[in-house]
């Protein structure tokens, strides 16, 4: 096959392990920044180019999508899809789950165990709206928010009120989650490859910290899944139609809730605290749908 990774940086620890999988396979693998592309949207002959050539001839990409390029990095995946590219994430995929909100409602629609959540748009709704997760101690969560950053525990009503009015001051969009004290800071992020978890692990928050993340100094161990649990976080990827997710669950007393399901999830943590190899399980998914044994190359899987 010949693959692209969408990428910002060959560097990177994820798009690294991407390549080395792949080529390690026989797979003709290029890492292309997706920021550095431009397009031709026309009819009959979309094209895409990259360092002044055309991207042509491909079978399959990996979307590594940051956070903060959402929008072009999703019209580029949107472009290669209609030039017949398999990716596992779609763009429509990708997109519903940067959008914290949309995401959760989607989920909720078809049954998925969440926090409790509020949203609202003026401060004058404060106090319903706190009411409406069961009040303190509570989250606040920006919508943009990645890697633990815009999240805040407030412990008081007063402490609340005075975060969602900074916030909203700013005029940016928050959600406001009931705080799972069960959990002790903990939290679980499932890889989901096809139709199934494949790596797990269970992340603890730092001394003083509720935010699990890596990133905000937590640390990882091996964690053994409840079936449950693997089929929530199976569900949840198939409901937002990513192949390729890192679903965030935490253990409540009313059982597994998803906090959040992430269309480009690092490997590094995941591949170092499971002992498993997640890249080499996404490029042999890719080789079971396009990689020349009668599968499908793009079809219903491609949704724009």
């Amino acid at each position: 096959m010949k693959i692209a990774i969408l990428s910002r940086k060959t560097s990177l620890y994820s798009t690294a392990r991407l390549k080395e999988a792949g080529q390690k396979r026989g797979h003709e693998v290029q890492v292309v920044d997706y920021l550095r592309c431009y397009m031709n949207i026309t009819s009959h002959h979309p094209v895409v180019v990259y360092q002044n050539r055309k991207l042509e001839g491909y079978d399959a990409m990996i979307p590594r999508i940051g956070a903060s390029n959402t929008f072009y990095g999703t019209a580029v995946v949107r472009q290669l899809q209609m030039m017949g590219v398999f990716t596992p994430n779609s763009s429509q995929a990708i997109s519903r789950s940067r959008d914290k909100l949309r995401c959760l409602q989607i989920l909720a629609a078809k049954g998925i165990g969440l926090p409790v959540t509020g949203f609202a748009h003026s401060i004058k709704d404060i106090d319903g709206l706190v009411d409406i997760v069961g009040g303190p101690p509570l989250v606040v969560k920006l919508l943009e928010g990645t890697q633990g950053i815009g999240v805040v525990l407030a412990e008081t009503k007063q402490a609340a009120t005075s975060v969602i009015e900074a916030f909203r001051g700013l005029d940016v969009n928050i959600l406001v989650q009931e705080f799972i004290k069960e959990a002790g800071g903990a939290d679980i992020r499932a890889f989901v490859v096809g139709d199934r978890v494949i790596a797990a692990m269970k992340r603890q928050s730092a001394a003083g910290e509720f935010r699990s993340n890596l990133h905000r100094g937590g640390r990882a161990e091996k964690v053994k899944l409840t079936p449950e649990e693997r089929s929530t976080a199976v569900r949840a990827a198939q409901i937002l139609g990513l192949k390729v997710a890192g679903v965030d669950i935490l253990r409540s007393n009313h059982g597994p809730v998803v906090m959040e399901v992430n269309s480009s999830p690092g490997l590094e943590g995941i591949e170092k605290t499971s002992e498993v190899d997640v890249a080499d399980a996404i490029i042999q998914f890719l080789e079971k749908i396009v990689g020349g044994n009668g599968g499908e190359k793009s079809g219903d899987h491609n949704k724009y």
